[in-house]
């Protein structure tokens, strides 16, 4: 081969090589937009497990006592919430504890919220009456017939210092019958102590609140119920009704958790209308709470224990009347003063 054709052939063979080379590189500069890439369908996105619902509120840790105002509360005790329940026998095991900031909030006698309103300086708020009337007088005969019928009669009772001596002592006194010289009374530190006095014979005549007059009735054939406390104050058409229990808290939880407050009114109100509504089933885990000893009691007590949940304005406007015709007979039952408006909550 001649030279120049060697020449020739080398460099179309370069020439040949670069432009392959020049293909695979992008151009500086294009005349036409390239073409669209191709659209692919989104990849389904993979299933999440559900997520575990949000606690909005902190823990409540609430103390009751036996008997109906922890009977009302009775299906938040037995849910799986975000609030701790402890039970006791009298309201002085409860009271040290609220005051010491180990308790949020408490249900306590009506009076006694009052007290302690005073004793802390307004460090307590009421959230709403749980209790209405339940006190009664039984008795093992048939003498006592009407408030007058007690006097020169003993009495057994428990509640000393709270709603129940201080609702007895007012209705002695508005019927004409001085508490402190024309009767006595034998104070018992737990109304089960009363029953057990009844059923030995070593009393006749007690005044007791639901359940436990049912759980007395049950163990003596022939103690009747002689006075309803409530109907006897209803009869003095004083413009004021009778409260047993309550629920407060500390003013410095309801203010910095007024959340969980809210939360905690709500789930009471609903607990109530359901025990109210539906007694066998709350028979049932009043029992199993360990609040009664038996679910039939707890069935049969029920429709007598009064149990409400009164909030805001309507609890303002029961409570304050009660506490004032307290007040106008014995100051010291309500700590000496009547509660300022702050002390009801939610009241307008």
């Amino acid at each position: 081969m001649k030279l120049s054709q060697k020449i020739l052939s080398l460099s179309l063979t370069v020439l040949f090589l670069a432009s392959l080379a020049a293909c695979g590189q992008r151009p500086a500069a294009q005349d036409t937009p390239p073409a669209a890439p191709e659209v692919q369908e989104p990849a389904a996105p993979e299933a999440q497990p559900p997520a575990e619902p949000a606690v909005l509120s902190v823990p409540m840790r609430v103390a009751a006592l036996k008997g109906p105002t922890a009977m009302g509360m009775v299906r938040m005790m037995a849910a799986d919430g975000v609030d701790t329940f402890t039970l006791a026998g009298a309201a002085d095991e409860v009271t040290p504890a609220l005051i010491k900031g180990d308790l949020d909030a408490a249900c306590v006698p009506a009076n006694l919220a009052s007290v302690l309103y005073n004793k802390t300086e307004g460090g307590v708020v009421c959230l709403a009456v749980n209790t209405l009337g339940v006190l009664y007088i039984v008795e093992n005969g048939e003498e006592i017939q009407s408030m007058g019928d007690l006097r020169g009669k003993t009495i057994v009772s428990a509640g000393k210092g709270s709603t129940p001596e201080y609702g007895l002592r007012y209705l002695l006194s508005e019927n004409g019958v001085d508490p402190d010289r024309d009767v006595t009374i034998d104070w018992k530190s737990e109304h089960s102590e009363c029953v057990a006095a009844l059923a030995s014979g070593a009393a006749t005549i007690a005044m007791l609140p639901q359940p436990f007059v049912t759980a007395a009735q049950g163990k003596i054939e022939t103690l009747r119920t002689a006075l309803d406390l409530t109907a006897e104050w209803n009869a003095l058409d004083n413009g004021s009704a009778m409260i047993t229990g309550v629920a407060v808290a500390r003013r410095a939880f309801v203010e910095e958790h007024p959340e969980a407050v809210e939360r905690f009114l709500e789930e009471y109100a609903d607990s109530v209308g359901w025990v109210n509504a539906n007694p066998a089933e709350a028979g049932a885990l009043i029992a199993e709470c360990g609040i009664v000893e038996s679910a039939a009691l707890a069935e049969k007590a029920l429709p007598h224990c009064n149990i409400v949940c009164l909030t805001g304005q309507e609890m303002a406007e029961k409570l304050s009347g009660y506490l004032q015709a307290l007040a106008d007979a014995a100051p010291e039952s309500v700590g000496g003063a009547l509660p300022r408006d702050d002390f009801y909550y939610g009241a307008s």
